[in-house]
């Protein structure tokens, strides 16, 4: 029998989150910051003496708040911006907008090399640095439900589903890459593919009595998903050779410059899977094609490496 130790930290409420998850879109943070949130979680404990692993995680919005505004007659949303100092001269200081959001959101990490005897010390510890101005996707946690230890048999639904009545109502993030690897093996061209399933269409008629009325619909086929599609950002592809760059801010491990990786996800209740592996991401490189990227852990090719040096 399979079993996966779960660490579920419920309802994570962050302030100013970075919503600019790739140059773009705009929306829920890149997976490479949730990612990069558990292994930074990792490491503080690590630092505590406490040899934990994490190797998986999943992330359930319960809910976003997007800082935009759209008044009754705009074609497009504005960001809310933040009210900087005017500089010396009195006047409005220079600075790129940066979309933000409010999260309430709950974690799901797996974690290795750790025993149940030590289960009250890692919720003490994980309790103690997320209350110590720790950042997540960039924005301050301002408050969190105590975490929980959760031991989960892959095959066992009862398992599965006291973790799922924990994090309802939510919706989990999950990789919907086989619909952009499905458009392209028909010829579709990838930015093509992906705004096909995310474009909002808008048409509209004219009543028996004059009136105008305005619909908006997404476009849906036969052979294309009802489910909340949405655009992701999942990782980074390497566009230039490692090597050493001036002043870069690791010394001792190659540069190289790299590109958002931008893929088709999917919010989903958590009621409707089917096992724990589906709700889950991990890191994996594919150094033959410069692939540094977060993936669903049921996709996770055995023969790439599965975690960042």
């Amino acid at each position: 029998m399979s079993y996966k130790r779960i660490l579920l930290i419920p309802h994570l409420r962050i302030h100013n989150a970075n919503a600019l998850s790739s140059p773009f879109t705009i929306g829920f943070p890149a997976m490479t910051a949730w990612l990069g949130a558990t292994h930074a979680l990792q490491r503080k404990l690590n630092d505590q003496g406490v040899s934990v692993t994490v190797v998986a995680t999943g992330v359930i919005s319960h809910h976003m708040d997007l800082q935009t505004y759209r008044g009754s007659n705009d074609f497009v949303s504005s960001i809310v911006g933040t009210g900087n100092p005017l500089d010396k001269t009195g006047a409005r200081s220079s600075f790129i907008e940066e979309a933000r959001c409010h999260l309430d959101v709950s974690l799901l990490v797996e974690m290795q090399g750790v025993s149940q005897e030590q289960d009250e010390v890692i919720k003490e510890r994980v309790s103690h640095i997320l209350n110590s101005n720790m950042k997540m996707a960039g924005g301050d946690i301002q408050i969190f439900s105590p975490p929980e230890i959760l031991v989960i048999e892959e095959s066992n639904r009862a398992d599965l589903s006291r973790l799922t009545r924990k994090v309802m109502p939510g919706y989990v993030l999950i990789e919907r890459r086989d619909l952009m690897v499905e458009a392209m093996e028909q010829g579709q061209d990838a930015m093509d593919a992906l705004i096909e399933y995310v474009a909002i269409h808008h048409s509209c008629e004219q009543s028996e009595v004059g009136e105008v009325i305005w619909k908006s619909r997404r476009k849906t086929q036969p052979d294309k998903p009802a489910g909340w599609i949405v655009p992701i950002a999942t990782g980074f592809h390497g566009i230039s050779d490692l090597g050493l760059a001036k002043n870069q801010r690791d010394p001792d491990n190659p540069h190289r410059f790299a590109e958002s990786l931008v893929t088709l996800g999917e919010f989903k209740m958590p009621h409707r899977f089917e096992s724990i592996t589906d709700l889950l991401w991990r890191y994996q490189v594919d150094g033959e094609n410069n692939l540094y990227q977060c993936v669903a852990l049921n996709t996770v090719t055995a023969d790439l490496h599965d975690e960042f040096a």
